[in-house]
């Protein structure tokens, strides 16, 4: 089994930053790419950025500029750093990651998803 868990959402100001982790344990052998979606009331979860097991990038455009994606491999950890925060930026981030957990199987999987509100 491998566990997602999100820390770091919450209420901000339009124009402020927050900074949102994500720490993968479990069965893990390794990690490929790790990522950030999110969804918003009465819309489809979308795509927000991705970074590979190798530090690859690649951001939606709603974000590009704004957001930065990081990872540390030794951690198993994704970090999200949201700069400059729009309240069309409202919703709940999911972290995503593909796990090898050996054997040549690799599985998808995702956190329980933290919300992020900006509001004044």
């Amino acid at each position: 089994q491998v566990q997602l868990v999100e820390s770091g959402g919450g209420l901000v100001q339009p124009g402020g930053p927050l900074r949102l982790s994500c720490a993968a344990s479990g069965s893990i052998f390794s990690i490929n790419d790790m990522g950030w979606y999110r969804q918003a009331p009465g819309k489809e979860r979308e795509f927000v950025a991705i970074i590979t097991y190798g530090g690859f990038t690649s951001y939606a455009d709603s974000v590009k500029g704004r957001f930065t994606i990081a990872r540390d491999n030794t951690k198993n950890t994704v970090y999200l750093q949201m700069n400059s925060l729009k309240p069309e930026d409202t919703a709940v981030y999911y972290c995503y990651a593909d796990v090898d957990v050996g054997r040549q199987v690799t599985i998808d999987c995702w956190g329980q998803g933290t919300q992020v509100t900006v509001s004044t």
